[in-house]
């Protein structure tokens, strides 16, 4: 992402898409189909139906940022979601997982205890 850029929320869209829409066809899909607004601090992620390609729109100061990475080898992992979802939220540390190629959705973390007492 560019240097200064504050990223508060990571939104991956849930459907494929095609892949020859820069900005203006994302930044339409984000603010018509998913009902959001492109001008806080929200990096929007898409997949092509291939999963080997991604790009990630967001607005800086006074424009648009559009990033763009595709895998020579290999797919990204993608969450599998209901229907009435239409965007998965990340955190920063889990896209940079993300791109470096683990799969958020096929491991669980250890699941957290709430004890009253030791005795």
């Amino acid at each position: 992402m560019h240097p200064g850029s504050r990223i508060g929320s990571v939104y991956l869209c849930r459907e494929p898409v095609d892949f020859r829409k820069s900005i203006g066809g994302l930044s339409a899909l984000v603010e018509q189909e998913l009902q959001m607004s492109l001008f806080g601090d929200a990096l929007f992620v898409f997949v092509n139906r291939q999963r080997d390609k991604i790009k990630a729109l967001y607005w800086h100061r006074n424009g648009f940022c559009l990033w763009y990475k595709r895998l020579e080898k290999q797919r990204f992992a993608w969450p599998v979601l209901d229907a009435d979802q239409q965007t998965c939220r990340l955190s920063l540390q889990e896209l940079e997982w993300l791109l470096e190629g683990f799969d958020l959705w096929a491991h669980q973390p250890h699941k957290t205890l709430h004890y009253a007492a030791t005795t």
